[in-house]
């Protein structure tokens, strides 16, 4: 058929049924993205004829005699930006950008009328990064980025290097390349949730059409490992097979069909016959950890399962004081149960990798992941590999929040690249993503606290259950983490605290953004906040009185030293910040039909992980006079890539726009454990920071050497090198220390320790409506300690998307599992996460601190913000409605039984007290 696609005519045939998105990808427009293929996410908007389609539901055959227009077309001549681009690039609407192609072709499409109402016309577009703020900006025509001198870049918000090739579509993400001769890989799932394999049959599905290679668990390497990924990989239960004959929960891999396309793989599928040995199911950890339940792992104490006997994957005990007296102490008790359900990273760009041989049969993976080097290493050890001979790679990556700091998709392969010496790709689909990937950890957290009539803390207790699912990747840490900073905020003499991660027959869980945090904060801070009601005290002087300050311990356990500490201290700031803008307006008053609230809370976080993290980097001065700077942390909308070129252009007495940075790349640095726990500016920057000084000290010393100058009189400028009276250029010094065997490239390292402590404080004013249970957010504030602001614009970003994200947790995000073990709600459709109607606007203040420890003063700021919402929001409704709610999400109809039918679990409190302030 003929048809024009960016103004330039087109001759195709499309395959029969095939949408117009994979038909324009296959013609190499890849600005055209993949996030639902069910026309909920707007990722592949395109304009056909000038009107904005969802092109994952647009027939191929329909842009016959018509124009299609992509997110490349959109400019104009000699690539002039589009004016909705060049808004965008203004305001940075974009964080990972894997959903800004659609959005700005949206956007482009609206008239004035349509711009009056903005949650209505981008009601097809969902961005998880940004918090919509940022593209409500772009909209208004509003500008943030700025411009800095040479040496200046530190504390400016400059925009992001990628920030053209994502708004003109020429940013590439994993799937973004055309490789010839590229197999397609489908994965056929159980439909049970426990059972065993007693025979597999693929011999229909070998002889179909197109089919290369059926991989089943008879192919898969006998190792066990885990998909997570850290520094030490015995963090991690090693309990996980390529392909297992054992199945433990419904969507895990039970073969594999490698295919010439999509659809003969996905048709060969159904071929396989599988006949299984159905076993018991466990789906509530509780049950799990009783006497005589089915073993879900059967594995040998090597495997470092806690107790395989009981289902347990992780537990952690840990005291000070004595509990029990300081109960005995306490004036005033409070106690209850909270639970924190299972919600999805629901990151646009799935999970994906691609991978291939090169001629010196070298494994090449070039995957979506936040952690190439230790995904490296694990290959290596899996398949007994030397590290040189296996490279793995990210290219932009769309969004991560934790999921994507797992092995999920390039185990698999890597075993059909290797058995079939052909590139082989496998792309999840949305339904995949929700239902075979990772969550987050669902919790049930018990919680005590007690204090004296004047407000002091004398007891706290806390016994966690965590839902690690059916393999404990990350099971051990997300539960010592959430056992840690929630309970350690607190000055108190007696605490303890009790969890477990338990095996479960239900889809894994992983890292999320908190990391184990956002659950258990939102159970303490809620009981804080209880407990400061019951004594008559304001939330925030109940919280002064009762939080860590410099000088005192910070831990939440008796196990010993630790290297935690305080870099810089900005809490008292925080609450400061927070409690002046609630004084400063009054109570909202919607009428009679709504009941009107704030809340408040905290939430404190190492900005390093324990146990290690480390980060490589180099910059040099190329040949032409500009820096280049390698590094492995990946770029997956957190800002690394903007953060680390700051602080070399800093430290180079240069301009951003000349460091060009390479990363994410195993043969561009000797190390990186990756891009997680918020370590991407404090430990990968470190790096950064130590590479930079330590090559603008060699810039100047060969300088001086070079012109036989006095060391003292040289200074590094933009391009050049002043020298007394002289400037001599970079390139020319450059070249001239090459021909002198002595190139002007630096290295740098962080081992990621000491490591200090960040802060933030998140309030709410909320309405809730007496007869029908609905919230609005009438205000959100947010106070952020994140030491020395590298670049205010963006972290302000990661501040108002973590509120976000987090909000959709607290008001309607759920992954609901049913009676048979299955995900229920797999799409974006019956999974909401926020839309830009959804998203209330949040006042992000930052508190004036500078670390000792971080690079030029920086913490981390990408996590953190998530930590304290659910809480603060749940304290609120309590301050609007007087009913506490004990359990996430708070949807309307829980409202209505809470408000309405005063159906809420009662409060449990001891003791009775009048408060005298003072």
């Amino acid at each position: 058929m003929s048809f024009l696609v960016n103004g330039v005519s087109q001759e195709a045939t499309p395959r029969p049924g095939q949408c117009l998105r994979t038909f324009l990808r296959e013609l190499g427009w890849f600005g055209v993205k993949k996030g639902c293929d069910a026309g909920d996410c707007g990722a592949c908007t395109v304009h056909l004829d000038g009107k904005p389609v969802h092109s994952c539901l647009a027939p191929a055959f329909r842009a016959e005699g018509r124009a299609v227009t992509t997110i490349e077309g959109l400019a104009g001549e000699n690539d002039a930006l589009h004016p909705m681009q060049q808004a965008f690039l203004d305001a940075q609407g974009f964080q990972c950008g894997f959903c800004t192609a659609g959005m700005v072709m949206t956007a482009a499409s609206l008239d004035q009328a349509q711009r009056r109402d903005l949650p209505r016309a981008l009601k097809g577009n969902l961005c998880r990064c940004t918090g919509y703020r940022a593209i409500f900006d772009a909209l208004a025509g509003i500008r943030h980025v700025e411009e800095a001198a040479p040496g200046e870049a530190f504390g400016r918000n400059l925009a992001a290097p990628a920030g053209p090739a994502i708004v003109t579509g020429r940013a590439r993400y994993t799937m973004d390349v055309a490789i010839d001769g590229l197999l397609h890989m489908k994965i056929l799932r159980s439909p049970h949730p426990s059972a065993r394999i007693a025979r597999i049959d693929a011999s229909a599905a070998l002889t179909a059409p197109g089919v290369v290679a059926v991989l089943t668990h008879e192919d898969s390497p006998p190792r066990h490992f885990s998909t997570a990924r850290h520094e030490l990989s015995t963090d991690d239960p090693d309990d996980t097979l390529v392909l297992d004959p054992i199945i433990r929960f419904v969507g895990q891999r039970v073969a594999a069909v490698v295919a010439t396309s999509e659809a003969a793989a996905e048709a060969a599928c159904l071929l396989i016959q599988v006949i299984y040995e159905l076993l018991p199911a466990l789906f509530d950890p509780e049950d799990a950890m009783r006497p005589g339940a089915p073993l879900i792992h059967d594995k040998p104490p090597s495997s470092r399962i806690a107790d395989p006997k009981r289902n347990i994957v992780a537990e952690v005990h840990s005291h000070i004081g004595d509990v029990d007296a300081g109960f005995a102490a306490a004036d005033i008790v409070h106690e209850g149960v909270y639970a924190v359900q299972r919600v999805q990273h629901a990151h646009l760009e799935t999970h994906g990798a691609i991978g291939w041989l090169d001629p010196d049969q070298r494994l090449h993976i070039r995957t979506s992941s936040q952690t190439p080097f230790l995904t490296r290493n694990a290959l290596c050890a899996l398949y007994d590999l030397p590290r040189e001979r296996v490279r793995v790679f990210a290219e932009r990556v769309g969004g991560g929040f934790g999921g994507k700091q797992e092995m999920i998709v390039e185990d698999i392969v890597a075993l059909a690249v290797l058995k079939t010496g052909r590139p082989v790709k496998l792309e999840y689909t949305r339904q995949e993503q929700f239902s075979a990937s990772t969550s987050r950890h669902p919790m049930r957290i018990k919680v005590k606290v007690g204090a004296r009539c004047d407000g002091r803390l004398t007891a706290i207790a806390m016994r966690m259950v965590a839902n690690t699912g059916a393999y404990g990747n990350h099971g051990s840490g997300v539960l010592f983490h959430g056992a840690g900073e929630s309970v350690t905020l607190y000055r108190c003499p007696n605490k303890r605290v009790d969890g477990y991660s338990v095996y479960t027959n239900t889809m894994p869980s992983g890292a999320f953004r908190g990391y184990g945090l956002s659950q258990t904060i939102f159970a303490i801070e809620s009981a804080m906040d209880e407990l400061a009601r019951l004594l008559g005290m304001d939330p925030f002087a109940f919280r002064r009185l009762n939080v860590v300050r410099p000088g005192d311990p910070l831990g939440s356990d008796d196990h010993g030293p630790h290297d935690v500490e305080f870099g810089s201290y900005g809490l008292d700031q925080c609450l400061d910040i927070v409690e002046a803008r609630l004084a400063g307006v009054p109570l909202a008053n919607l009428g009679d039909d709504w009941l009107v609230g704030r809340g408040v809370a905290a939430a404190m976080i190492d900005t390093i992980p324990p146990r290690g993290h480390h980060a490589h980097c180099r910059v040099r001065v190329a040949e032409d006079g500009a820096y280049e700077l390698f590094v492995g942390t990946s770029e997956f909308g957190n800002g690394t890539t903007t953060v680390h070129g700051q602080i070399a252009a800093s430290l180079l007495e240069t301009t951003v726009d000349r460091v060009r940075i390479h990363q994410s790349d195993t043969d561009l640095v000797r190390h990186d454990t990756g891009a997680f726990g918020s370590t991407g500016t404090v430990v990968a920057g470190a790096a950064t920071r130590a590479a930079s000084a330590a090559l603008a000290e060699a810039i100047l010393d060969f300088a001086a050497a070079h012109l036989c100058a006095d060391r003292q009189a040289c200074r590094l400028g933009p391009g050049h090198v002043v020298v007394g009276t002289r400037v001599i250029a970079l390139d020319e010094l450059a070249k001239a220390a090459i021909a002198a065997g002595a190139p002007l490239e630096r290295a740098g390292h962080s081992a990621g320790t000491p490591r200090s402590v960040a802060f933030n404080v998140q309030s709410f004013e909320v309405a809730v409506h007496r007869r029908y249970g609905e919230i609005r957010i009438l205000r959100s504030i947010h106070a952020a300690d994140a030491g020395a602001v590298v670049n205010p614009m963006q972290c302000r970003g990661q501040v108002e998307g973590g509120v976000m994200q987090a909000l959709g947790a607290a008001l309607s995000e759920k992954l609901i599992i049913d009676a048979e073990g299955r995900v229920a709600n797999p799409t974006f459709r019956g999974y909401h996460i926020p839309a830009f109607a959804d998203a209330p606007a949040t006042e992000v203040h930052f508190a004036k601190t500078f670390d000792a420890i971080g690079p030029l003063g920086a913490k981390s700021m990408s996590e953190s913000p998530y930590n304290p919402v659910a809480a603060a929001l749940a304290n609120a409704i309590r301050d609007a409605t007087g009913m506490r709610l004990f359990e996430t999400p708070f949807m309307a109809d829980e409202l209505y039984r809470a408000v309405i039918e005063r159906n809420v679990p009662a409060l449990s409190s001891e003791g009775a007290c009048a408060f005298q302030p003072g």
